[in-house]
């Protein structure tokens, strides 16, 4: 799985990007079917996080969210996308 994350209107700290790729590990089961995850955090008084996966068969998954809380935001966004990954996962496993 091929990582991308970017920052815009602020520059990531170091403290905010390791919570974004300890976060990331929730996903770590899926990390043969995915081809890459594109990350961006835009900060504009909130914190936006929008997220694309690209899973190996063509599918994809767009998750958004946002907190005024950076930790509180990217909590919402990898609830989404670990739901979103799960049920690819299992929809491909049942074509099997």
């Amino acid at each position: 799985m091929t990582k991308s994350i970017s920052a815009q209107g602020f520059t990531l700290e170091k403290d905010q990007s390791e919570l974004i790729n300890q976060k990331l590990k929730r996903i770590d089961y899926a990390d043969s079917l995915i081809v890459d995850l594109i990350l961006r955090v835009k900060e504009d008084k909130k914190y936006y996080f929008d997220t694309t996966v690209n899973f190996r068969w063509g599918a994809n998954a767009h998750v958004t969210s946002d907190d005024y809380d950076f930790a509180a935001g990217l909590n919402k966004m990898m609830d989404i996308l670990d739901q979103k990954v799960k049920k690819e996962k299992d929809r491909v496993q049942e074509k099997k």
